[in-house]
Order: C-alpha cells, then sequence, then structure tokens
C-alpha cells in the first residue's frame, strides 16, 4: 500500500488493499478477543503479551477492554443490566415512553449507515483512547500504554513514510475493519428470536444457546472472522480458543441444534431496533409505530 501511494498509482489500487488488509486486521481483532480471554495460549502472560501487540494494531486497550467484555459476558440478554459492552437496545414500551430527542438519538444510533459507518471509526479512533466505565487501575493503565504506543507509531510513520500516507492507508483499513467486527459483534446477538429476559429469570446456559448466533460463514469468510461465527459455543465455554470452536460444533451434537443464520439473513436483522418483551423477540420500529398509532386512536 505504501509503494502504491509512493509511485503514484492510482488511489483505488490502495483501497482495494485496504480490504485484503482490512480482513486480516479482523482476524487480528479475534486473536486478540481470545487473549482477552486468556484462551489462545496456555500462558497467561504470553496471553498478555500477544494482547498488548494485537490490542495496538486494532486500537484497543488489552485490559480495558477485556474487563468491559467479560462483563457483557456477565450480562448478556439480561434487560436488567444492559450498557457495557453492548449494542445499545431499548424494549418497545422504554421507547413508547421515552422523550422525543431520546428516540430520535437511538433511531440514528441504530442506523446500519451511521452504526457501522462514522460509527465504527468513531469507536476505535476516538472512543477507544478512553478508559470505558468502571475501568479499574489496570483498564485505565491499558489505555495510557496503548496511547502512548499509538502516539510513537504515528510519529515514526510521519517521520519516515510521512502523516499523509500514514492516514491514507490506516484509515481506510480501520474503517472498514471496524465496520465489520462491530456488523459481526451486532449480529451475535440481534437477531429476532434472540434470548433477553429480566435478571431474575436469566440463565447463563440459555443466553449461550439462545441468545448467541451461529452464523453460518463461507469458509474463507470464517478463517478471516477467526470462526467468531460460532458465537453459541463461545458463550457456552469462552475459555475455548477460536481454532477449536469448529471441532466443537462438529463433535457435540447439542451445539448442532442452533439454528443458523446465513450471511443472507443477516443483513434483516439490521431492520430491527426494539425489543418486544411481550412477544419475546426483536422488532422493526415501524411495529412500534403501529403500537403508537394503536394508542393513540385508543386515547382519541
Amino acid at each position: 500500500m505504501i509503494m502504491t501511494l509512493q509511485r503514484r498509482y492510482s488511489y483505488w489500487l490502495t483501497l482495494g488493499l485496504a480490504i485484503v488488509a482490512a480482513g486480516i486486521l479482523v482476524r487480528v481483532f479475534a486473536l486478540f478477543h481470545d487473549c482477552c480471554h486468556g484462551s489462545f495460549f496456555a500462558s497467561r502472560s504470553a496471553n498478555t503479551i500477544f494482547g498488548y501487540i494485537t490490542g495496538v494494531l486494532t486500537f484497543t486497550a488489552f485490559e480495558d477492554w477485556r474487563d468491559a467484555h467479560n462483563r457483557h459476558h456477565a450480562t448478556a440478554g439480561d434487560l436488567d443490566r444492559r450498557g457495557v459492552g453492548d449494542i445499545w437496545t431499548m424494549t418497545t414500551e422504554e421507547y413508547l415512553t421515552a422523550p422525543w430527542f431520546k428516540r430520535f438519538g437511538y433511531r440514528i444510533y441504530r442506523n446500519p449507515f451511521i452504526l457501522f459507518g462514522p460509527g465504527s471509526a468513531l469507536l476505535f479512533l476516538w472512543l477507544q483512547r478512553f478508559p470505558k466505565k468502571g475501568s479499574g487501575r489496570r483498564g485505565r493503565k491499558s489505555v495510557v500504554i496503548t496511547n502512548s504506543v499509538l502516539l510513537a507509531m504515528v510519529t515514526l510513520a510521519s517521520l519516515t513514510i510521512g502523516l499523509r500516507t500514514y492516514l491514507m492507508i490506516q484509515f481506510p483499513v480501520i474503517a472498514v475493519a471496524g465496520g465489520v467486527g462491530l456488523w459481526l459483534f451486532y449480529i451475535q446477538h440481534q437477531f429476532e428470536n434472540a434470548y433477553w429476559v429480566r435478571r431474575k429469570c436469566w440463565n447463563p446456559l440459555s443466553v449461550a444457546l439462545h441468545g448467541s448466533s451461529y452464523l453460518k460463514l463461507p469458509k474463507v469468510l470464517q478463517w478471516f472472522t477467526g470462526n467468531i461465527g460460532l458465537h453459541h459455543i463461545h458463550h457456552v465455554r469462552p475459555s475455548i480458543p477460536n481454532y477449536n470452536l469448529q471441532r466443537c460444533y462438529d463433535e457435540i451434537p447439542a451445539l448442532q441444534a442452533v439454528t443458523p443464520i446465513t450471511l443472507r439473513a443477516s443483513l434483516g436483522s439490521l431492520r430491527l431496533g426494539l425489543y418486544d418483551e411481550k412477544n419475546k423477540k426483536l422488532v422493526r420500529f415501524s411495529d412500534c409505530n403501529l403500537s403508537i398509532l394503536r394508542r393513540n386512536n385508543g386515547n382519541i
């Protein structure tokens, strides 16, 4: 990519290479994710060292993200403990009773063109530069270390290939990889019949098998995404490394009982925006608008 810019080839060629580089970066994040669970290596120290390295490459602080992600595993599918390491999800009742500006902001947030476009770039380039809510001392320290290394990398790039060249390479790679990564995280828990309950009824095994999807991808895409499409297995046992997820699926019939979501079907989930507690499923905003009309007609 540096060569294409320095030799003044068409920038479209650089962007084509950026897509390949973004795919590799998605896989790097999958390895980073395993390190956060302490599953990629047998050694805890090896997971930490490699986690920091891959964290810098993916613009994510290792220990800060690890703590938030562990909270995600402990609260996924729990309507009473939303807000950490997840996609903002409102119930239909919450949406109907919210003030107009909150509903408007929520609609903007859930718009796929915003969430997986500017939203993902904002997340990785800006929001990840700050500790997450409730982060401990080690998490805050990891943010400082990661930001310092990133600053050193940008400085070195500026002194060698030039800041403009670096940005023309780095930005499209992180934008594409971030968008794909956020979409993967979205589809893992945002599908029509996803398991969501109140805390008193919350069950970790039900969350794993019914609240986490099995996104069935072509083998090439499965490699780039580090088998993370087998997300139901990951939530059953987070300590299983990505390279053993397919083997688990092949050898354990109970894991095969989960209905897979195809790549094409996953696009339909992008239209879902609210959780209907009464019918126990995610619904579209248009379904909620009908509820508003019925309520208004009832008032009349």
